[in-house]
């Protein structure tokens, strides 16, 4: 978890380096983790509809440049450039391909 946490506070702007594979999907766990307990408390407390209430939104609008910089920093560490990021443009099969991107050290 210490990971994590350097990587969200030391590397929040960090663009340039590269993430290993552990590095890359710790933080994409607890991103998802930080997202839902957001999203219950928005629920438990009445905040928001089906849990998108003000605390998850603050949440992830927090953590959209830490996830940008760590997917760059992966795809870095892979031999590719932070421009395939915008592979999430093409539906479905870009956000496929990118997933393999960071699994996978070499395609």
């Amino acid at each position: 978890m210490d990971l994590v946490i350097q990587c969200v506070t030391k590397n929040y702007f960090n663009f340039s380096g590269r993430a290993r594979r552990k590095e890359y999907w710790l933080f994409v766990v607890a991103y998802i983790i930080v997202v839902v307990i957001a999203g219950i408390i928005d629920a438990i407390t009445g905040l928001g509809d089906a849990g998108l209430g003000p605390i998850y939104i603050i949440v992830t609008l927090a953590m959209i440049i830490p996830s940008i910089a760590v997917s760059v920093r992966r795809l870095h560490d892979t031999n590719r450039r932070g421009w395939w990021l915008f592979l999430y443009v093409v539906p479905i099969i870009g956000a496929i391909l990118l997933l393999v991107f960071y699994y996978l050290h070499y395609l």
